[in-house]
C-alpha cells in the first residue's frame, strides 16, 4: 500500500518537474489536478484509519485471547469439580449402603440379644425350679429317686446322673450368659461402626456442599467469559468487515487515482499539444448569440469574487481554447466540454445562467476576451495555487 503510495507521489514530483521546466506551457488540467490531490489526500486518510482499525483489532484479538484462556482454565476447573462431585455422590452411596447394612445388622444383633436374654432367664428359671424342688421336697424326686434304687450300681449311677443334670445346668446357664455378652458387645461395636459412618456421610454431604457451592461460583464466571467471549467476537466481527470496507474504499481510490494519473497524462499531452498546434485568429472567430451571456456567467462562477484583471484572465483561457485547433471551436463547445470547467458539472453555471448572475464587470470582461484581449497569454486552464506550480498568477488562480 505504501509502496503504490510513493509511486503516486513520485509520479506527481515528476510532472511538476516537468511543468517548471517547460516555461509557457499550457499543461495543467485544473479540475484533474485537483481531483488527482484530493484523491491522494483521500488515500492517505484512508489509510491512516485503517491502520487504527486494524490496531483496534489487534488489541480485540489480545483481549479475546485473555478471554479465551480464562474462559478455557475455567471450564477445565468446572469440569474437575464435576468429576470432584461425582466422586463424592459414589463415595456417598457406598456409606449410605454401608450404613443400611449396618442397621439391618444392628437389627438382627438386637434380636439376636433379646433372644439371648430371654434363653438365659427361661434356663435361669428352669435351674431354680429343679433347685427348689429338690430342696422343698426332700422326699421325693432326688430323694426318692436314690431310694429307690435297687442296688448300690444302680444308686451310685443314679447320684452320677443327678450330678451330671446339675453340670449340664451350670453349663448351660454360662454358655448362655456368655452369648448374652457377646450379642452385646457385638451389639456396642455396630453401634459404634455405625456412629463413625455417620460422621463420614455427614463429612461427606458437607464437601459435597463446599462443591456445588464452588461448582456454581464457577459456571457463574463461565458464563461471564463466555458472554464477553460473545460480545468481543461480535465486536471483532465489525471491526474485520470495517477493514473490509477500508480496504474496499482504499482499493477503489487506488483505482480512481490510476484513472486520474491516466487522464491527466492525456491532458498533459493534450495541452502541450495545444501549445504547438496552429491557432486562429480571432478575426475567423463567429461568436454565435448567447455566447456573451453564457461566458459572462462562466466568468462570474469561477472568478465572480476575483478582481476584474482575474475576470479578464478566465475569459481569456476560454477564448484561447476556442482559437487552438485542439479544443471546440466555439464557446459553447469549450464550456460544455466534459470535464473542463467544474461549475458546469455541479450546476453552478446552470443556476446563473437561469437567473443571470453575472455582474457589469464579468460581462465587460467577456467583451473585451471575445475581442482578442489576454492578459495570459496562450494559457489554457487555471486553478488555485499548489506547492510547485509556477505560471501567472492574479488574485487568487495561477494561470498556464
Amino acid at each position: 500500500m505504501k509502496k503504490k503510495r510513493s509511486k503516486i507521489v513520485a509520479f506527481i514530483l515528476a510532472v511538476c518537474l516537468v511543468v517548471i521546466g517547460i516555461p509557457q506551457m499550457e499543461v495543467y488540467a485544473t479540475s484533474t489536478l485537483n481531483q488527482l490531490q484530493e484523491a491522494q489526500q483521500q488515500m492517505q486518510q484512508m489509510e491512516q484509519e485503517k491502520e487504527q482499525v486494524d490496531q483496534e483489532r489487534q488489541e480485540l484479538e489480545g483481549e479475546l485471547g485473555g478471554l479465551n484462556q480464562q474462559h478455557g482454565s475455567l471450564k477445565a476447573e468446572l469440569d474437575s469439580l464435576n468429576t470432584e462431585l461425582a466422586e463424592a455422590a459414589e463415595h456417598l452411596a457406598e456409606l449410605e449402603t454401608q450404613i443400611a447394612d449396618k442397621e439391618d445388622e444392628i437389627t438382627k444383633t438386637r434380636k439376636e440379644l433379646e433372644e439371648a436374654k430371654a434363653t438365659e432367664e427361661a434356663q435361669y428359671e428352669a435351674m431354680q425350679y429343679r433347685m427348689q424342688a429338690s430342696y422343698e421336697s426332700p422326699d421325693t424326686d432326688y430323694l426318692e429317686m436314690l431310694l429307690s434304687a435297687r442296688s448300690i450300681s444302680e444308686l451310685l449311677n443314679m447320684a452320677d446322673y443327678i450330678s451330671m443334670l446339675a453340670d449340664y445346668d451350670n453349663r448351660l446357664l454360662v454358655e448362655y450368659q456368655e452369648a448374652k455378652d457377646a450379642v452385646a458387645a457385638k451389639e456396642v461395636v455396630l453401634e459404634t461402626e455405625l456412629a463413625e459412618l455417620e460422621v463420614l456421610k455427614q463429612a461427606n454431604l458437607d464437601e459435597q456442599a463446599r462443591i456445588n457451592d464452588l461448582i456454581k461460583t464457577t459456571s457463574a464466571y463461565v458464563q461471564k467469559y463466555a458472554q464477553q467471549i460473545s460480545t468481543a467476537e461480535a465486536e471483532l466481527a465489525e471491526i474485520e468487515a470495517e477493514i473490509a470496507r477500508k480496504e474496499a474504499e482504499i482499493a477503489a481510490q487506488e483505482a480512481d487515482i490510476q484513472a486520474l494519473q491516466k487522464k491527466y497524462q492525456e491532458e498533459l499531452l493534450m495541452s502541450q499539444l495545444a501549445n504547438s498546434s496552429s491557432k486562429r485568429d480571432i478575426s475567423q472567430v463567429t461568436f454565435e448569440e448567447g455566447d456573451r451571456y453564457l461566458l459572462a456567467n462562466l466568468i462570474y462562477c469561477e472568478a465572480g469574487g476575483e478582481p476584474y484583471e482575474g475576470q479578464v484572465a478566465v475569459g481569456a483561457v476560454v477564448i484561447n481554447r476556442v482559437l487552438s485547433s485542439v479544443y471546440p471551436n466555439t464557446v459553447s463547445g469549450v464550456i460544455y466540454q466534459r470535464s473542463q470547467f467544474s461549475p458546469v458539472a455541479s450546476g453552478r453555471l446552470a443556476l446563473a445562467l437561469s437567473q443571470n448572475k453575472a455582474t457589469a464587470s464579468c460581462y465587460q470582461a467577456a467583451d473585451e476576451a471575445m475581442a482578442g484581449v489576454t492578459n495570459v497569454g496562450g494559457c489554457v486552464y487555471f486553478r488555485t495555487p499548489i506547492p510547485g506550480l509556477t505560471g501567472i498568477q492574479i488574485g487568487g488562480h495561477i494561470f498556464y
